[in-house]
């Protein structure tokens, strides 16, 4: 770059033009940009400072054992990840560096992240697994039992795959009179998440079928991603109807087949989990068919036993004996109450002697049969003290067996 020198008009050197801060971060910036190889660069690291911003955005730290620079992922770029960075985290990115002109800082923009030394998928897959598993969504004791004879059964899955095609054959061969409720639905890519979380809310909300085989056939975990989302397994967990994930083969695992009630190794299983053995059905019947016959003849002949006792008994053959021995307890129970009647007349007459003689005691007449008589005076009044006459009064003697009309003559009083 070449440099403009100035003199004054003396000849003497003045100094360079100043440049602003803003034309320093710009010409750094146009530098960095213009290196081909710091725009399209993979990087090893360590993540640090994580943040996960509202508005989307990632900003971290990557750093090694010597050196550390910051990064941000904008949301275009995060929402595309199958798993979520966290501090400590060994990544691989793939960013260009350019330099943010307000803070004179040079950075990273992060368009691609992978763990290093394990799948995106694999990762994001343990961690929503450890994430539902700690919410308590693959508790035992939460799972439905599954109907042992449903009358009709949901099949969620692709309409033209051949998982379709072995749920029916083993439900047709094992439970023919079961009736089979295709909920078509893609099984692999993009809205594959979206149209089985709805299959599911669907089938909740109209009620219809007694049971549920959601699944599909074996692939990769690629294929089988759709099988791993969040919103589907909340959608399974929150089912009325009981679920049977029947998912990949025998050694395939997604978070279904942990959300559901019953997991199938195949979908094959499933059908055969959901269905009875229509042999096994009709052995139980006619086994059940036995018992019953044998219970009858055995209840039949028990009532045999019984008429025949009592055509047997006394009361049948002679039904007066019968009357007769009521007749007795009929007497028995009579004379009991006469006596305890009569006993109880007894101590009343008893008591009502004492109560009398209490009376007779304190009536005024037993007095007056003891020489006693009572004082009227001239207004019929019972004369209780001398105070109450005076000398000429009229008075009433009433005694035992009649009255003697007489007057006061003289009155004396004593000291009581």
């Amino acid at each position: 770059m070449a440099v403009s020198y100035r003199f004054d008009e003396n000849g003497n050197e003045l100094l360079p033009e100043p440049k602003t801060v803003s034309w320093v971060n710009d010409y750094i910036k146009s530098l960095i940009e213009e290196e081909v190889q710091l725009q399209d660069i993979y990087i090893s690291a360590e993540i640090s400072n994580f943040k996960y911003h509202s508005s989307g955005h990632m900003y971290f730290t990557l750093k090694d054992e010597k050196s550390e620079i910051k990064a941000v992922m904008f949301k275009p770029y995060s929402m595309k990840l199958r798993f979520l960075p966290q501090n400590g985290m060994k990544v691989i990115v793939h960013a260009r560096i350019g330099v943010y002109e307000r803070a004179g800082a040079y950075q990273l923009y992060v368009d691609s992240m992978q763990p290093e030394g394990l799948g995106a998928l694999y990762l994001a897959f343990e961690q929503l697994k450890s994430k539902l598993a700690y919410e308590g969504l693959f508790n035992e004791d939460h799972k439905k039992a599954i109907p042992k004879i449903p009358q009709k059964i949901g099949i969620i899955t692709s309409p033209t795959g051949a998982a379709v095609r072995d749920i029916i054959k083993v439900c047709k061969r094992r439970c023919p009179f079961a009736q089979l409720v295709l909920f078509p639905s893609a099984v692999q890519g993009d809205s594959a998440a979206s149209e089985l979380t709805f299959a599911i809310e669907y089938l909740n909300a109209t009620n219809y079928v007694d049971v549920i085989i959601i699944g599909r056939g074996g692939g990769s975990i690629e294929d089988l991603w759709a099988f791993n989302d969040e919103n589907l397994a909340r959608a399974i967990y929150n089912s009325q109807i009981p679920v049977i994930s029947a998912v990949g083969h025998e050694i395939d695992f997604t978070i279904c087949d942990f959300v559901a009630d019953l997991r199938a190794a195949t979908p094959s299983h499933a059908a055969e989990l959901a269905t009875p053995n229509i042999s096994e059905l009709n052995l139980m019947l006619d086994s059940s068919k036995k018992r019953m016959s044998v219970a009858i003849y055995n209840k039949v002949l028990a009532y045999k036993d019984r008429v025949s006792k009592l055509i047997e008994s006394k009361a049948l053959k002679k039904p007066e004996y019968l009357f007769d021995t009521k007749k007795i307890q009929l007497l028995t129970i009579a004379e009991n109450l006469s006596r305890v009647m009569n006993e109880r007349i007894k101590d009343l007459k008893h008591e009502l002697a004492q109560i009398s003689a209490s009376l007779n005691a304190l009536s005024p007449l037993s007095v007056l049969s003891r020489g006693y008589g009572v004082v009227f005076n001239d207004e019929n009044k019972i004369v209780k003290s001398v105070n109450e006459i005076i000398v000429e009064d009229k008075i009433l003697i009433k005694m035992i067996d009649g009255t003697i009309d007489a007057s006061v003559n003289s009155i004396e009083s004593e000291e009581i």
